[in-house]
């Protein structure tokens, strides 16, 4: 059992390390001074700028196949690149990206779809979620039906990520009301300029999510992404491509957190002595650490199984439920040793603190994560002795 990194993800996780720290850190001032001016954070062309320069260094599609011009990285490696990326709040992320139910795309649908998602002239959205379908993604409403020959879509998503930005949207539709989730739901690939519209949700925090409407919007049988019926295994597929990668950018969060927290501690003096020297404030960062290090494993083994090919359902839920959690306590940890200035926004700290409570929201909640976990035991699919029996 060795737990070390080889030469080659070593080399490329220190290579991401060193732009984090280079390219993507000296730019946290001025996004806070945007966000707290209500604006966006990161322009897009300074987001594509950054993309640029990381791709001039071979670093591009860090998921994407070989064969569409991407790094190809495996879930280990894609892991320590989220991890890196976490320790800034700073919304980026490396180019070359496509959501993977893209890859199920016909020949023209690649053509239109897939390969300008890939170089970054096109923007998608993945839209499932419903106000009354969220957790129960099988509830969904939205409904497409036959007419001359297209498909007439009706309905409202929402909560949707990069909703009031995507040119085109994946968006579930119930297409055999009896079948249901059960081969009565199909994804179609439909263009904005089709007639459906977004509108931008405001929330807590920097993620803005959006509600779109489809008002008999028409399509073409062309627009089928894969086969009709077919869509709820899709939606599956594209959820549980890595929910590792949640608390894996976390990690990296947490890392940063604590070490400002150390900092500080170090620094702040209270009653003539550093604050350090307090059993409370040491006790707040033995915790931290602790559950750190247990996450990065947890995270780490999760991104393994997949490597392996094997079931990692059990490993991505009990990742993504423990990195929610435990991130939601260390930065709160964080803010209380920073005291009155943690609860600024002056720091990152609050921002943090707002951006790491949705990792106990999105992609599956706390609770169906424990739902998740418990049915695996109670069905005999998982074992509390793990993968080493």
């Amino acid at each position: 059992m060795d737990f070390a990194l080889d030469e080659e993800q070593r080399e490329i996780r220190d290579w991401v390390r060193t732009f984090v720290r280079k390219e993507i850190v000296p730019l946290e001032p001025e996004v806070l001074r945007r966000e707290r001016a209500g604006e966006p954070g990161l322009r897009r062309d300074e987001l594509t700028g950054l993309q640029d320069k990381a791709k001039a260094a071979g670093f591009f599609g860090v998921l994407t196949p070989r064969e569409y011009g991407g790094m190809g990285l495996g879930a280990v490696m894609t892991a320590l690149v989220e991890q890196e990326l976490g320790r800034s709040f700073v919304p980026f992320r490396f180019g070359g990206y496509a959501d993977n139910i893209l890859f199920h795309g016909n020949e023209e649908q690649r053509r239109r779809y897939l390969l300008p998602t890939i170089s970054g002239e096109r923007v998608s959205c993945f839209a499932i979620t419903e106000p009354g379908a969220g957790s129960d993604a099988k509830a969904i409403r939205t409904s497409a039906r036959l007419e001359g020959g297209e498909w007439v879509i009706n309905g409202e998503k929402t909560f949707i990520t990069q909703g009031h930005e995507a040119d085109f949207v994946m968006v579930f539709a119930v297409t055999d009301k009896e079948k249901g989730a059960d081969g009565g739901v199909t994804c179609f690939l439909v263009d904005r300029d089709r007639g459906w519209r977004s509108e931008p949700i405001s929330t807590m925090g920097q993620w803005g999510p959006a509600a779109l409407v489809f008002d008999d919007v028409r399509v073409p049988p062309e627009s089928v992404l894969g086969e009709v019926g077919q869509g709820f295994r899709l939606a599956m597929q594209w959820i549980g491509q890595g929910r590792y990668l949640l608390p894996a950018r976390a990690l990296g969060a947490c890392e940063r957190l604590v070490e400002m927290a150390v900092e500080q501690a170090r620094n702040r003096v209270a009653f003539g002595r550093p604050i350090a020297e307090y059993q409370a404030i040491q006790w707040m960062l033995a915790d931290s650490a602790v559950e750190i290090e247990a996450l990065r494993w947890l995270v780490l083994h999760a991104a393994w199984l997949v490597d392996q090919g094997a079931d990692s359902r059990q490993a991505q839920s009990i990742a993504k439920l423990y990195g929610g959690i435990k991130a939601n306590e260390i930065v709160d940890r964080v803010l209380q040793v920073h005291g009155g200035m943690g609860y600024t926004r002056e720091l990152p700290i609050e921002r943090w603190y707002r951006e790491l409570r949705l990792l106990r929201i999105y992609e599956g909640t706390d609770e169906i994560q424990r739902r998740t976990i418990a049915r695996n035991l109670l069905k005999g699919h998982a074992k509390v002795t793990g993968t080493l029996g």
